[in-house]
């Protein structure tokens, strides 16, 4: 295994918890970003219904205001300049607000009437009903234009974030996740390995103590046979490690 494929730590059984740790917090961005990642793939997908449902309509709704305006120029003439003229600024306002989704601010196109109505008491004579009724249509394809262009704007939005939330979601699954196990696994073997190193020593230790203690038992057989063929009385020095104990010292 390369330093490449894992992280560069020193094995050891705190950084074997730190790593539990990472690994447990990896799984658990990777479940929270994965279910995010379906929550946003949910509504990009109702989006695209919607826009396909709006495109259909606003197709309907522009074929009607053209031949409203058609209409609207053959019963009254053009009055176009005559509507420059009179009005000066727009009835018609949009504003923004934004909706969360998942944590992703989507803005959202609202359309609101401001002001009174230049052409409301427009009269029936010289189409003045044809010049209201193509009116109505167009502000009708204005609103479903509004909708469509905030539904579009959500959608390009969604898409973006949607991409950037599977590639963090492949990172985690196939390189973090992988790449902290493998550091799991090194740091595991590593001291699985100092362990049966340390048994090894300690077993040498005890069988090298065994024969010094054999080797001190038999010099000291031997030393007491010779002193027993010398004829001499067997004493033997006292050891500071005997079990006897000396009377306790009281002081008054």
């Amino acid at each position: 295994m390369s330093d490449k494929d894992r992280i560069s730590v020193f094995p050891s059984r705190m950084a074997l918890a730190q790593m539990k740790i990472r690994l447990k917090g990896a799984q658990k961005g990777h479940s929270l970003l994965k279910k995010k990642a379906d929550a946003l793939t949910l509504r990009f997908r109702q989006i695209l219904g919607k826009i396909i449902e709006t495109k259909n309509l606003m197709g309907e709704a522009m074929k009607e205001a053209t031949f409203s305006l058609a209409q609207a120029n053959f019963a009254a003439g053009d009055f176009s300049q005559m509507v420059l003229q009179n009005v000066d600024k727009a009835q018609l306002k949009l504003r923004m607000k934004k909706e969360n989704v998942a944590g992703v601010q989507l803005p959202i196109f609202e359309s609101y009437t401001d002001g009174s109505d230049t052409y409301e008491l427009t009269g029936l004579s010289r189409g003045g009903q044809q010049v209201s009724k193509c009116k109505e249509v167009f502000g009708k394809a204005v609103k479903l234009l509004i909708q469509l262009a905030s539904l579009q704007t959500s959608f390009v939005t969604l898409d973006e974030v949607i991409k950037i939330t599977n590639r963090r979601v492949n990172a985690i699954e196939h390189v973090i996740i992988p790449r902290i196990q493998r550091t799991l696994s090194y740091i595991t073997t590593e001291l699985d390995e100092r362990e049966r190193e340390e048994f090894f020593r300690l077993k040498k230790i005890q069988e090298k103590k065994k024969i010094i203690r054999e080797k001190a038992e038999k010099e000291k057989k031997a030393r007491l046979a010779a002193q027993s063929a010398r004829g001499q009385e067997e004493v033997e020095p006292k050891s500071i490690f005997d079990a006897d104990l000396d009377e306790d010292l009281l002081f008054q």
